[in-house]
């Protein structure tokens, strides 16, 4: 498979995304519900709203998770599509050795 240096900065962020204890926490609470308003995120992982706002935008431009808007608040949920496919066997395949005797990946 044949990729551009667009595909690899698109999954530089979002793994750079990943690797922070904290965002990785946002996302393990996001996923114990279905939306989650920021005003609960604040409580839940004890941190002042600028340093979670910081963390849940470098989770949005990577795509991890979604917002929505209502009057005032932001409520985040996961972008269930963009984790799976950080952790598909799609992904795998493009970093996996081809099969030297039939040239495909072992995926």
């Amino acid at each position: 498979m044949t990729i551009d240096a667009t595909f690899l900065a698109s999954y530089e962020a979002k793994f750079k995304a990943l690797a922070d204890q904290k965002r990785l926490l946002i996302i393990n609470k996001l996923c114990q519900h279905e939306e989650v308003c920021v005003c609960d995120l604040v409580e839940k992982m004890e941190i002042p709203q600028s340093k979670l706002s910081y963390h849940l935008k470098i989770l949005l431009d990577a795509g991890f998770i979604l917002k929505e808007t209502r009057g005032t608040w932001s409520y985040y949920r996961l972008n269930q599509s963009e984790i799976n496919k950080v952790l598909s066997p799609e992904l795998c395949c493009i970093f996996t050795k081809p099969n030297r005797t039939t040239d495909q990946t072992t995926c």
